[in-house]
């Protein structure tokens, strides 16, 4: 029986080219594509999939978020997260999330088979040094900042340009108690106390 693939990343030409790729390896099959968190799950609970090829980046949560979810209800799954990232916050989060495995996506053929086939062994595959993951997360630098999403990205640089939460909700058609939420995420993730010190760090770090 092929090894069953599953991609979850919301760039078409990524997923077009993983396609390309994965369709010149024997053995392997693409069983399938989403490119968003809402849409994999479903997906998952009604078709057998062996590995998981995994974006960081994804419109609706953080594919680390979905990373620790899917861990959690399909165990038996493994996970190879991919991402244009290389930093080691990235890599051990998704790693404590769960992650069998971490690639870089421009990863050739052969390593994406070797990671496959590393992966199902029941081992750690990753397409950087180990001395990445070295270290317990708790120890590591702190200047690598936590992923956003999409829309956080967005909100964000909306609350640098001085808009209220009810005409950022006005402006992406959202309600105002979820642009509320993302503000509140915002303040969590980048581990700041108020709007000023939000912006101050977005800018300092390159998010605006």
């Amino acid at each position: 029986m092929p090894v069953k693939v599953f991609i979850i990343d919301d760039h078409p030409m990524v997923v077009a080219g993983l396609n390309s790729l994965l369709g010149r390896l024997a053995n392997i099959e693409v069983a399938g594509a989403v490119s968003t968190a809402f849409d994999a799950i479903p997906f998952l609970k009604k078709n057998q999939i062996d590995v998981i090829l995994l974006d960081i980046n994804l419109p609706d949560i953080s594919g680390i978020d979905l990373c620790k979810k899917i861990h959690k209800e399909f165990p038996e799954i493994k996970i190879l997260g991919i991402s244009t990232f290389s930093e080691r916050s990235y890599i051990s989060r998704m790693i404590e999330n769960g992650a069998s495995g971490y690639l870089i996506k421009s990863a050739s053929a052969n390593e994406i088979a070797e990671a496959i086939d590393t992966v199902l062994k029941d081992r750690m595959y990753l397409s950087v040094s180990m001395e990445h993951i070295a270290k317990p997360l708790s120890i590591m630098p702190s200047d690598n900042l936590p992923a956003l999403t999409k829309r956080e990205k967005e909100i964000l640089q909306l609350i640098s340009e001085g808009l209220t939460n009810n005409q950022i909700a006005e402006k992406l058609f959202i309600s105002q108690l979820t642009v509320d939420s993302h503000r509140k995420n915002l303040l969590t993730k980048l581990n700041v106390n108020n709007t000023a010190s939000l912006i101050k760090l977005a800018v300092q770090n390159g998010l605006i």
